[in-house]
């Protein structure tokens, strides 16, 4: 099931007196904390939406004033939370392209019929993102290439990949 909130950051801890948090962002854009008025914090299993001022952005950190929050021991209870947008408020990926959250959690066959498993995690070495499958063939890693992961469908949770392709650039566990 997709979710109806996507994970934007993680508030790391206090900065300074005032009630601002230094938060690690889990996005592609750190800037869009700039453009976002307002984002969800999770409170006993609901989610909470917040109002928010991006005070400045760093190359590994953002910092935030939120509403309500007036001094560091009311920060401090903000500390290890993650920080939430709901999919309106999402940015908008290019055609072909799903949030990697969605994406965790597919379970994935070839064309011929084989399974490979569950998607587990998605590296992102820099050149282009690798599929980590873990299922009956052991640890699979497959590049994210089109002629190689041939149908994603997040709704229904199922990758379908092509398994000529795979024989020739998927990584095998050795067994």
């Amino acid at each position: 099931m997709v979710s109806d909130y996507l994970v934007i950051g993680e508030v790391l801890k206090p900065q300074g007196l005032r009630g601002e948090i230094k938060v690690r962002p889990i996005t592609a854009d750190p800037m869009r904390f700039s453009r976002l008025k307002g984002v969800c914090l999770e409170k006993d299993g609901v989610m909470v939406p917040i109002s928010m001022k991006c005070v400045r952005i760093e190359p590994d950190a953002v910092y935030l004033l939120v509403e309500g929050v007036k001094d560091r021991d009311q920060a401090e209870k903000l500390r290890g939370q993650l920080i939430y947008v709901d999919r309106a408020n999402a940015i908008v990926l290019p055609e072909d392209t799903e949030f990697i959250c969605d994406l965790i959690g597919c379970r994935a066959t070839d064309d011929e019929g084989n399974d490979y498993g569950e998607l587990v995690q998605v590296l992102q070495p820099g050149a282009g993102d690798v599929y980590v499958f873990q299922g009956p063939l052991g640890e699979v890693l497959v590049p994210a290439l089109k002629r190689a992961v041939t149908q994603v469908n997040v709704r229904e949770k199922r990758i379908t990949l092509c398994a000529a392709v795979l024989r020739e650039v998927a990584v095998f566990e050795d067994r």
